[in-house]
């Protein structure tokens, strides 16, 4: 049982039956009042977005989210297949709704974190940077690149990505899945 004032954070909890998780928390005290926790949760499957005040009697459950590896094997047709990292026969597919953008970056054999609330996944988590070979680049062109200049390449998994000048074909490139941008040359 978590007090009012454990709720920070990264703090998955139970609310009326359902999983929460603190994205934002103020502990507040009024004059001559009892000190109030107001905080912001986010549902962990359907993903709104609540604001919610703990009073100081409050007892809260922790949600039990549990973490597991897992390797992307392959995608078709909407969906994106998964194995149990220890046994290979355990596999599981995930919709495109629930990959997002992140999942573009995804190649064959790449390992990722699943979180599961109750035996139900609600969020696969991709490793924060990743690994790509260019396939399609155009060439360099010379001039005004006295800023900098960037040009649009095709990577590997089919995704594009805006990258500076001096990548090539065939270079290895590393991306940020957080944010979809270029990082360094590999």
């Amino acid at each position: 049982m978590l007090n009012y004032n454990e709720v920070k954070p990264g703090v998955a909890v139970l609310i009326e039956g359902e999983p929460y998780v603190c994205t934002w928390n103020n502990i507040m005290q009024k004059q001559q009042r009892r000190p109030v926790n107001q905080t912001k949760l986010r549902h962990l499957i359907r993903g709104n977005s609540i604001e919610y005040s703990f009073q100081q009697s409050d007892k809260l459950q922790e949600a039990e989210i549990e973490k597991k590896m897992a390797i992307f094997i392959y995608q078709r047709n909407g969906e994106w297949f998964f194995h149990d990292i220890a046994d290979k026969s355990k596999r599981f597919s995930v919709s495109d709704e629930m990959m997002g953008d992140s999942g573009k970056f995804l190649k064959g054999n790449t390992e990722c974190e699943t979180h599961w609330f109750d035996g139900k996944l609600f969020r696969v988590k991709l490793p924060i940077k990743v690994e790509l070979k260019v396939t399609e680049a155009p060439p360099d062109i010379r001039g005004a690149t006295a800023q900098g200049g960037s040009k649009l390449v095709e990577l590997e998994t089919g995704a594009s990505l805006n990258v500076p000048m001096f990548v090539k074909l065939g270079d290895v490139i590393r991306i940020n899945t957080e944010t979809g941008e270029y990082v360094e040359r590999a």
